[in-house]
């Protein structure tokens, strides 16, 4: 059962599993937390693991039109503050990495490193920003299924769509639960963040990037060639992932993701 946590004028849900230091996963775009289940368990034999609903998604209230990055960092701060956790590794899947950056650079001391999950530190161009904004005229204009379908279908590498047949309807389910205002929120909050460039470059704070090879959404090589990391950085590319890493390619994330928090000192 989800746990409940007090936010504002509204609630907040979250898992909770495991014991010891604390891993903190945040869910990307048209997902919940639900899409770390397999992920978050088999994590919890060594740590203590919280994978939040960002607010509008999953249990977790909406608290407005937009739904800034800034925003939902400060949820997960006063969340985490809650459970009496002072510090932690705090992992982002490809939105959930926007909000990841956003805590990194408003509340680095809490942190002992992040992880961007099939993520970057860039602000939407325009043509993203052009898509975003066909997407919220979809959904009002009540079209969503024109368009929910083939973004879930290309978050997988075209060579992993029948071996995770099963895991690609569970994330178009996960996606057709979330309320069509909770997707807006967000969207209108993604198109408005800055580029977080400097946060990562300046390597206040380790750093784990895991990129998928064959990523429809995020060109593997073109992105590494654009950020000039700092020497507490570790790049791990998944050569059989798509976008879904954490599914296409579980146990070595979990390796990776072990590994590397393991030596932050979770």
């Amino acid at each position: 059962m989800k746990k409940k946590f007090d936010y504002g004028e509204g609630t907040i849900t979250y898992n909770d599993k495991g014991k010891g230091r604390v891993i903190v996963l945040i869910h990307g775009y048209l997902e919940t937390s639900e899409i770390w289940s397999s992920f978050a368990r088999k994590l919890s034999e060594k740590f203590r693991v919280i994978s939040v609903d960002l607010p509008g998604h999953g249990g977790s209230d909406i608290y407005g039109d937009i739904h800034a990055v800034e925003f939902m960092a400060a949820v997960i701060r006063d969340l985490i503050r809650n459970t009496g956790t002072e510090k932690f590794f705090l992992t982002g899947h490809s939105m959930g990495g926007y909000v990841t950056l956003a805590f990194a650079d408003l509340y680095p001391g809490m942190l002992t490193g992040y992880c961007l999950f099939h993520s970057h530190p860039f602000a939407d161009s325009e043509e993203v920003i052009k898509r975003r904004k066909m997407e919220i005229r979809l959904i009002k204009a009540g079209k969503w299924d024109m368009f929910f379908s083939d973004s879930i279908r290309k978050m997988f590498a075209s060579q992993n769509l029948e071996k995770f047949g099963d895991q690609l309807m569970r994330s178009k389910e996960i996606s057709v639960s979330i309320p069509k205002q909770g997707i807006i929120s967000v969207l209108n909050g993604m198109m408005v963040r800055p580029s977080r460039l400097s946060v990562l470059e300046e390597g206040r704070i380790p750093l784990l990037w895991i990129l998928g090879a064959m990523d429809n959404y995020i060109d593997c090589e073109q992105i590494q060639a654009k950020v000039k990391l700092p020497e507490n950085a570790k790049v791990s590319v998944l050569q059989n992932s798509g976008h879904m890493g954490f599914v296409e390619e579980e146990e070595r994330s979990l390796e990776v993701i072990t590994e590397f928090a393991e030596k932050c000192g979770v």
